[in-house]
C-alpha cells in the first residue's frame, strides 16, 4: 500500500497553485478546486462516486437513498459508514441500486463498514479484488463505536485502487492517538495478503470520520463564523488534519477539495442545529474523504463534486461525498498492460 510520503496527486501546474509558494519538506495536504459537473460523456476513463457517512447507530432505507443521490452514471459507487447499526444495509443500498449498479465488494469489521457497487454488466472488468481490515479498538458490539478500518483493493479497467475507510478515536484532545492510527492502518492494511510482485496502488482513497477537530477556537465564534459563511475562509486554518499533515504526520502528499460546507459533526439528531447538549461541541469536520495519485504522469485526477449532504437529519453527522473521475494517459501504461474500456 505504501505510506504517506507519496508524490503529489496532481501536477502544481495542473492544480494551479499559487506560484512563488515556498517549498517545504511536507507538502501536506493539497487543496483541490472542484471543476465543472462532470458530465458523464466518456471523456473520463472512470468516474466515481465516494460517500462517507456516520450513521450514529440510525438507518432508513429512505437516507440511503438520498445518500446515494439521484445521478447514477457513475461507474463506481463506494460507501463507507461509521457506526452502523444492527440491519442488512448491503441489501438496503442493493435495494436502492437495483436498476443500476451491482455489489462488487464489501469489507465489514462490525460497526465499520465499506460497500463498492459496480455498474450492471461490468464484473468482467475486474481483474484483482481484495478486501482488509485494522482493529483499534473501540466497542463495535452493542454500542457500534468501532474504531479501525476497513478497506478494498481493486484492478477496475486497469487501475489499481484501494480504498480505506476508517473511524479514528474522538475528541480534540487525542490529534497524536489519532495520527498514530493513520500511521498503523497505513502500515498495516494489504501488508500481508497482497502478491509482493504486484503493481502498487495508483489512487488510494481515504475516507471516513476521521475525528480531526477545529482547535484554537471556542464554539460560539466558531458558530458565528458559520453562520456568517466565513467558515471555509477563516476556519481551515484551526482544522487539526490540515494542520498535522502539514507538520508532515499524515497524509502527506495527498489531496482533498475545498472545505466550501459547513463542518458536520456535532448536530442534534433530528434537526440542522448544532449540538445544544450541556457540551456544546466546536463544530468540526470530521468526516473526510482524501485521495493521491501515484504518479500524475500516468493518471490525472479532477474532482467534480465535494459536500455534505445537509438534507439527512437522523445522525449526529452528516455525509460527505467527492465525485471524483479519473483519465489515464495511454502512453504511459505499463507495457502489455491495456486499459479495459
Amino acid at each position: 500500500m505504501g505510506n504517506f510520503n507519496g508524490v503529489l496527486c496532481v501536477k502544481r501546474k495542473q492544480m494551479g497553485l499559487m506560484k512563488n509558494q515556498a517549498l517545504t519538506d511536507y507538502e501536506g495536504i493539497q487543496t483541490v478546486e472542484v471543476e465543472n459537473q462532470c458530465n458523464f460523456l466518456r471523456n473520463s476513463d472512470l468516474c466515481i462516486c465516494v460517500v462517507t457517512w456516520n450513521m450514529n447507530g440510525q438507518a432508513s432505507y429512505e437516507d440511503l437513498v438520498k445518500l446515494i443521490g439521484n445521478n447514477r452514471k457513475f461507474d463506481l459507487l463506494v460507501v463507507g459508514l461509521q457506526e452502523v447499526p444492527r440491519k442488512t444495509i448491503a441489501q438496503l443500498l442493493q435495494t436502492a441500486l437495483v436498476e443500476t449498479h451491482v455489489l462488487f465488494a464489501e469489507a465489514t469489521m462490525q460497526s465499520l463498514q465499506l460497500y463498492m457497487f459496480g455498474l450492471k454488466n461490468s464484473e468482467s472488468l475486474i481483474r484483482e479484488l481484495k478486501v482488509d481490515q485494522y482493529s483499534a479498538g473501540g466497542f463495535g458490539g452493542f454500542i457500534r463505536r468501532k474504531k479501525g478500518a476497513v478497506a478494498i483493493r481493486i484492478d477496475y479497467k486497469g487501475i489499481i485502487m484501494v480504498y480505506i475507510s476508517c473511524h479514528l478515536s474522538a475528541h480534540a484532545r487525542n490529534v497524536e492517538e489519532r495520527n498514530s492510527q493513520c500511521r498503523h492502518i497505513s502500515r498495516k492494511i494489504f501488508s500481508n495478503n497482497v502478491n509482493p510482485y504486484s503493481r502498487g496502488a495508483q489512487i488510494t482513497v481515504w475516507l471516513g470520520d476521521l475525528n480531526y477537530r477545529i482547535n484554537g477556537i471556542t464554539t460560539h465564534p466558531t458558530r458565528n463564523l458559520i453562520q456568517n459563511d466565513l467558515h471555509h475562509k477563516l476556519l481551515t486554518s484551526k482544522d487539526q488534519l490540515l494542520q498535522e499533515a502539514k507538520r508532515g504526520q499524515i497524509f502527506d502528499g495527498y489531496c482533498e477539495g475545498s472545505l466550501t460546507f459547513k463542518p458536520t459533526f456535532k448536530y442534534n439528531v433530528g434537526s440542522s442545529n448544532y449540538d445544544t447538549s450541556h457540551k456544546v461541541r466546536v463544530p468540526s469536520w470530521t468526516d473526510r474523504i482524501l485521495f493521491k495519485i501515484e504518479d500524475p504522469d500516468k493518471i490525472n485526477a479532477s474532482l467534480h463534486c465535494y459536500k455534505s449532504i445537509d438534507d439527512i437529519y437522523s445522525s449526529d453527522h452528516k455525509p460527505v461525498k467527492a465525485h471524483l473521475c479519473l483519465t489515464v494517459n495511454k502512453e504511459s501504461s505499463p507495457t502489455g498492460q491495456k486499459l479495459l474500456l
